[in-house]
């Protein structure tokens, strides 16, 4: 049984099979039989498991197991206390609510690599840096909660998933590594 780390580059597909010319799982991981335990957007980047193990990734992936994600979030504005009270409280988003999770604001985190490309930049509007855990995981969700309070996203790193981050298995976008699923 394999657990596999890999920390996904900005614009690569969650998938091994192309599409539209897009780069995907395949561009960067050569291990047969092994499948994404999860998902993360095309335009976001950060850490993600893949198993081999179907059970494996059926408790990676279930709602019921689902183990808390950190994202690493640069929002173009300056949070005020409502706006982080907001983000961590039940969020109505429309077609679905959130449930509390923990939000703070962080200082640019310095062993974070450039983006390629750099995020767009616009004089005189300033960024933050935020810490958002969830334990849930629906689709474009932080991207949709930062918008949600008046901070729009304009880079997301998936940092930590459990107790496996980035932190502790630093690797550069495009790496991968095997661990031990009792890391999880």
């Amino acid at each position: 049984m394999s657990l596999i780390l890999f920390n996904k580059p900005f614009q690569v597909l969650c998938q091994f099979s192309p599409k539209d010319g897009k780069a995907t799982l395949a561009d960067h991981l050569a291990i047969p039989k092994i499948y994404p335990a999860g998902r993360l957007d095309y335009d976001s980047e950060g850490l993600m498991l893949l198993t081999d193990d179907g059970k494996l990734q059926h408790a990676i992936a279930h709602p019921d197991h689902k183990a808390g994600k950190t994202y690493l979030v640069q929002v173009e504005g300056v949070p005020d206390a409502d706006a982080m009270a907001r983000l961590q409280a039940p969020l109505n988003l429309g077609d679905f609510t959130t449930q509390p999770c923990q939000a703070v604001r962080i200082a640019e985190p310095e062993w974070l690599w450039p983006r390629n490309p750099p995020i767009r930049e616009r004089a005189g509007q300033p960024t933050s840096w935020l810490a958002i855990t969830l334990r849930e995981g629906k689709n474009r969700q932080v991207r949709r909660m930062t918008a949600a309070v008046g901070l729009p996203t304009l880079r997301l790193v998936r940092s930590a998933i459990g107790a496996i981050s980035l932190a502790t298995h630093p690797l550069m976008p495009g790496e991968w590594m095997a661990v031990s699923p009792q890391d999880l």
